[in-house]
């Protein structure tokens, strides 16, 4: 096992997977906080590598695209301090650092683990229910609806018409967008067959964000779902096959659900799934049983 503990978080390998547990710190950001530990399984790793300074380095993953809904909803615009794939290290720990490079860099070697794009997320995304407040509005997410309320900041045209709901069902894409410079950012759901080119500030389905603190939080909104929806890259038949569930014949159905039990246990016990989440999934499957 290879492990190196920082100020800024900690990073352990183990062979199958990394675990990134953020520190604890006044300067680690608030998204990263927020976001608490991941599993990165190694399968999701495209590359791995560290940069020395005279005081500091940094330890950066590259992950296949496509394999993080995170990194998907927010097209890499997440800066750096709220990035929780880099670590900052402190120089008396430039050899650790160095050490967990070459330790993952062989396991990617030995397991021979492709660089290039996946077709399906191989992170679960920020756990739900998840609420965010930030900008113009504050957006919930449940698993299956996304909430957007406003504030009394937000535009008038906007908010006359109240809260909005929105069915994961009904959404074709989710982006994340941090204000800029003069350029304010937003958080943004399309709906089906409602595509609009408004502004953020007049678009009732978008959070509009000034560059405040809280900010980033809603890239986690984005991220949760993200990974709800089909995959970028899956085919249209393939798309609308993720949102309606195969049937399964009552002769199969018990040996089915047999086999998602231990597939959820393969994932729990992974790190793939967090306790509440395999708890809440183990229940579903048993009702249906």
């Amino acid at each position: 096992m290879a492990e190196i503990i920082q100020k800024d978080g900690t990073w352990t390998f183990d062979g199958d997977a990394l675990r990134l547990t953020p520190g604890r710190d006044k300067n680690v950001s608030l998204l990263r906080k927020t976001l608490g530990e991941l599993t990165v399984p190694l399968g999701a790793l495209a590359g791995i590598s560290f940069e020395q300074g005279k005081k500091s380095g940094r330890l950066r993953l590259r992950l296949r695209d496509g394999a993080d809904p995170l990194l998907q909803a927010t097209g890499g615009k997440l800066a750096e301090p709220n990035d929780p794939y880099q670590l900052a290290v402190e120089s008396d720990r430039y050899g650790v650092a160095e050490y967990v490079v070459d330790e993952v860099r062989d396991a990617l070697f030995l397991d021979r683990v492709p660089a290039d794009p996946v077709d399906s997320y191989l992170l679960p995304g920020p756990s739900v229910p998840l609420s965010v407040s930030a900008g113009d509005g504050t957006a919930s997410f449940d698993g299956e609806h996304v909430r957007l309320e406003w504030n009394w900041k937000t535009e008038d045209s906007k908010s006359a018409a109240g809260a909005r709901s929105l069915a994961l069902a009904d959404l074709t894409t989710v982006e994340w967008h941090p204000a800029v410079g003069l350029e304010n950012g937003y958080l943004r759901f399309t709906v089906r067959g409602g595509e609009t080119k408004a502004p953020p500030k007049y678009d009732p389905n978008s959070v509009e964000l000034w560059g405040f603190k809280k900010d980033p939080l809603m890239a986690l909104v984005a991220a949760a779902v993200q990974a709800r929806l089909p995959h970028p890259t899956a085919s249209p038949e393939a798309a609308q096959a993720a949102e309606q569930p195969a049937a399964i014949a009552p002769e199969d159905d018990h040996d089915a659900l047999l086999r998602r039990l231990r597939e959820l246990g393969e994932l729990h016990k992974s790190g793939i799934l967090t306790d509440e989440e395999f708890a809440t999934a183990k229940r579903a499957v048993l009702k249906r049983m």
